[in-house]
Order: structure tokens, then sequence, then C-alpha cells
């Protein structure tokens, strides 16, 4: 008995240490059926994604019996080969395949002639295609405006999470078709040579999923109008400094500019009276005021200072500066059919307006279907506080864009 038991431990331990000096699978070769043979299998496999297909990779070992490749995926419904030369070919694997969309798991094996084949090897990867191409979305132009040669194309925001990494622009250039591209990172993208003819460009961004992405998926062209600035076309004395047909030592009378006599509160003499232009606080520029004084610069009550164009259907956006004013007062900036700005009672009857009593830069905008006159500026009422208290605000400078209308 004592010798059975020595007998059964010398082959336990025989066993444990022919399976300890051998490869995992090793053990398979002293299953019934004699010897089974593996080639070497693909190391480092890697999925890189596409649009419908991926890019697999990997290393070969350097195993001179390996002639095929197969890959499977699709629960092994699908599957495609490729041939090896191990004596020519590299051993770095790569080889691009179609693959529908969605997350995709892969085996892959190598063969040797005989049929003999490798240890599976698995992958996991996502393919990309229309669902995700259907949910990706143009960058957005906050505004792109023509001035002085300059096409200026201010970009809004766009959210990272999907891949955006440039956005393409189409446009008709002083030399023909152009497309520019400019990174997503960039807030504001510059055109120098823009068309004077041009009043439209066309945007499309780019994404990758993800950075090994074989592919780059784009959005549609979008087609975005360009505003043209054309202040000095329609608009006089339109900044800093602004010239007064007549003035004082302050005050004096805008040129090119309609005022009434609410913004003529400055008695510059028995009888005389200036309003509109201030030459102090950085001027001359557009102003009303009224206080700091008990007997001279009366309250204003609808004080008006606008110019009429005439002006071609399209759309238009006008803005003004505003420097310093009276927080919280009661001005605005109008924009109205025909020759004058209605008073601040009847204000929802222009064609655009907004209360303006913070400084900062401010816009309005409107649409005119035909050639007609408008009158553009500003309406406020103005209260004299009294000696040493009044209330203000200032204009330094205003613009006028035009899209032009298209049919």
């Amino acid at each position: 008995m004592k010798y059975k038991i020595k007998k059964t431990v010398l082959v336990f331990l025989t066993a444990v240490m022919l399976f300890g000096c051998s490869k995992p699978d090793d053990y398979k070769k002293y299953l019934d059926g004699g010897d089974i043979l593996y080639s070497g299998k693909l190391d480092s496999v890697k999925i890189n994604p596409g649009n419908n297909r991926v890019q697999l990779t990997g290393l070969l070992k350097a195993d001179p019996k390996i002639n095929r490749i197969k890959i499977l995926w699709n629960d092994q419904k699908d599957s495609i080969e490729y041939s090896v030369n191990m004596n020519t070919d590299s051993r770095k694997f790569s080889q691009i395949f179609n693959v529908e969309e969605g997350v995709r798991s892969f085996l892959v094996y190598t063969f040797d002639a005989e049929g003999n084949r490798s240890i599976a090897v698995n992958a996991v990867g996502r393919v990309y295609g229309p669902r995700y191409a259907a949910s990706l979305t143009n960058r957005v132009i906050g505004s792109a405006t023509q001035a002085n040669g300059e096409t200026a194309i201010d970009w809004l925001t766009i959210d990272p999470s999907a891949g955006p990494f440039a956005t393409e622009i189409r446009y008709n250039s002083t030399t023909g078709l152009k497309t520019v591209r400019v990174p997503i990172a960039s807030e504001r993208t510059v055109l120098n040579d823009l068309a004077g003819t041009a009043s439209t460009i066309s945007t499309r961004t780019l994404y990758l999923p993800t950075k090994s992405s074989i592919d780059t998926f784009y959005t549609e062209f979008v087609q975005v109008g360009v505003l043209k600035d054309v202040t000095a076309q329609y608009m006089l004395n339109t900044r800093i400094p602004f010239t007064a047909s007549v003035k004082g030592d302050r005050w004096g009378i805008p040129t090119g500019w309609t005022t009434n006599d609410a913004v003529r509160n400055f008695r510059q003499a028995a009888g005389v009276f200036y309003g509109g232009v201030d030459a102090w606080f950085g001027g001359p520029q557009l102003a009303m005021e009224a206080g700091w004084s008990a007997d001279n610069m009366v309250t204003i009550t609808d004080g008006k200072i606008y110019q009429s164009p005439v002006l071609p259907a399209g759309l238009y956006t006008f803005e003004m500066d505003i420097p310093d004013c009276t927080a919280g007062g009661d001005f605005y900036t109008v924009a109205a059919d025909g020759d004058g700005i209605p008073n601040t009672g009847n204000i929802a009857s222009s064609l655009a307006y907004a209360k303006t009593n913070a400084p900062g830069t401010h816009k309005i905008t409107f649409t005119l279907s035909t050639e007609k006159k408008v009158s553009l500026g500003f309406v406020g009422n103005v209260p004299n506080k009294g000696a040493g208290d009044g209330t203000f605000w200032r204009i330094s400078q205003v613009r006028l864009k035009y899209l032009p209308k298209t049919n």
C-alpha cells in the first residue's frame, strides 16, 4: 500500500512538471487523435473605425508557415480572408474592409498551408455610418459681414462630443470658386477675397468620430447670407467725430441728421438752442442730455434724432455703439416707414425697435419687400432732475448692414 501511494504521488508530480513548463494550449497534444498544431496568432490587433468599414491592424508572428488570415464577425456569419506571404510581406498586417454600422466583435485566425489555424484573437470596434452621419450638425454662423474689402465670419460654439474638427467655407472669390478650411476652435474667420458681387457663402462641418477614424464625415453645405456694410452708401455723419452744422463750446446740431425741438434743449444764447451733438467725454458724438441745471437743458420728451434714406428690398441690420448712458433710461433705437420716427408711446408701430438703455453694441433688424424710404434713428425721454443731477445717453457710431433680397 505504501508503495502504491508513492507511485501515485510520483505520477502526479511528473504531470504537474510537464504541464507547468508548457504553453496553456499544449495539453491538447495529449488528447485522443494525436498532436494538434497551431499557426502563430496575430498580435496587437486594433480596430480603427470608418464609414461602413473598418481598418484591422496587427503584428504577424515570425511563423513561416502562415499563408492566410481569416476575419469573422456578425456571429461568424460574415467573413473575409487575405493571403499572406511571410517571405515577402511585412509583418505589420493592415486591411480595410466593409462592415455595417454598429458595435462589432471580430474573430481573427491565421492558417498555414495544411489548414492548421491559430488560437482565435477577439477584437471589438464600432463602425460608423448613416445613423451617425444623420446626427451631425453644421456649425452655426453668428454673423457674416463684408466691410472695407474684408468679410468677417463670427462662429457660434459647437458641441465637441461628436467629433467636429474643422469647417469648410465655399465662396465666390475674386479669382473664382474657392474652398478654405478653418479649425473648429476658430471664433472668427476673415476672408479678404470675397467677390464684391457675392451675397452668400456656403459652409459644412467636418467630423472624426474618434481620433483613429479612417474616414471623415461631412454635413451638407448650408448657404448663409453675407451682410454688406452699406453705412457710407445710405447714411451721413455716422461716427466720432460727428460733425455739427452749428455748434457752441460743447453742444451742436448734427450734420445730416434730423433733430426735433425737444433734442435742442441747450440754450446757447437768448432764443438760440443746440443739441444732438456733445463734444465732451470723448466726443463729438450723438447725444441727448437733460439736467445738471435748474434753468437750462430742460427735460426732453420724445426727443428724436434720425435719417431717412431710401433703401432697396432686403434684410437690414441697424447697429449702434453706446459708450455711456443713464442705466435704465427710456431710450429707443428705431426703424420706421417713411419720413420720421414715432413717439415712445407709439413705438410698436415701427418696423423694428429696441430699448437701448445700457452701454454696449445694440442692433435691430428689419426686412423690406420693396424699395422704400425708411427712417433710422433714436427717440427718448430724458428728464431734468434738477441742479446736480440729470439723464443722458451718447452714441459713438452707427452702422447699416444689408443682405439683398433673393428670389
